[in-house]
């Protein structure tokens, strides 16, 4: 479960921080906040805090096209929803590449990361199967810079402030975590797995990385699913409040009523509402078998 953070009133980073703070974590060549409009940071920044909440085979890293923008916006938000993560990402604002609406949300994120992050090793440039990240945005994209190599918590260009206990609502009992330091997370070489050949790392049983990628896919459906049940259900009882309000009216013989009964029952060309008495006909049939 994840710890909410819902105000960013406070210790506000600028442009450059936001900046020089995700080429730090991720390893990576962002030369504009524009740039982040891809999502594919905040993909890998959910790996990071929560690891197996997003399959990242399936972030496009070095795409240029909006409607993959919001697919990596929709594999944040999937991951959000599985670790109770409270944020509604503006995808649509983001994906559009604006200044502003990418810089809040990353200066909301490098707080949620801070009061998230559990400082184990992580090689970020390993972890994305050595593609690049950033500095390659067409039409936004600034002039590229070589690769940067990991940095430790000495070098790094931003070191994180703790976030105050006012700008965000933990859910879990435990005392806050520690975030006075970037952590080496692009440090690689003590980590005996990670050093290992391709052809071991990636030697696993293929049927069972089908079998995990068919479960991801299965838990996102699901969400959505269950997201557009809670919908409908909202919008039926408003109408039935609606209903039940004019029916007690019914009789006052007000033209508004009458005006928005006649709306509620409306029927579209073709559509019929289901008899009541052949559906309690249906369920005794159906109970029969």
């Amino acid at each position: 479960m994840a710890v909410n953070v819902y105000s960013t009133s406070s210790d506000s980073l600028s442009r450059h921080d936001a900046l020089s703070w995700v080429n730090n974590i991720l390893q990576s060549n962002f030369t504009k906040i524009e740039e982040l409009c891809t999502g594919a940071a905040y993909c890998q920044f959910m790996d990071i805090l929560f690891p197996g909440t997003i399959n990242l085979k399936k972030v496009k890293f070095n795409t240029k096209l909006e409607h993959e923008y919001i697919n990596n916006f929709k594999l944040v938000q999937g991951a959000f929803e599985r670790t109770q993560v409270d944020k509604v990402i503006p995808v649509e604002k983001l994906a559009k590449g604006r200044f502003q609406d990418n810089f809040e949300f990353v200066q909301w994120f490098k707080k949620f990361f801070d009061a998230n992050y559990d400082m184990h090793e992580y090689d970020p440039h390993v972890a994305r199967g050595g593609e690049s990240l950033g500095g390659s945005m067409g039409n936004i994209s600034g002039a590229k810079r070589p690769p940067q190599k990991a940095v430790s918590t000495e070098k790094a260009a931003v070191v994180p402030k703790p976030v105050p206990a006012s700008a965000r609502t933990v859910t879990r009992t435990a005392g806050p975590p520690q975030r006075q330091k970037v952590p080496p997370v692009g440090l690689a070489s003590n980590r005996g797995p990670s050093t290992r050949s391709s052809s071991s790392a990636h030697g696993g049983d293929s049927s069972q990385l089908k079998l995990d990628e068919a479960t991801i896919q299965l838990q996102e459906m699901k969400l959505t699913i269950d997201a557009l049940e809670k919908e409908r259900d909202f919008y039926f009882g408003k109408l039935r409040d609606i209903e039940v309000l004019c029916q007690e009216h019914e009789n006052e013989g007000l033209p508004l009523m009458a005006q928005i009964m006649d709306i509620l029952y409306a029927t579209e060309e073709g559509f019929a509402p289901p008899d009541d008495n052949n559906t309690v006909g249906d369920n005794a049939n159906d109970d029969e078998y």
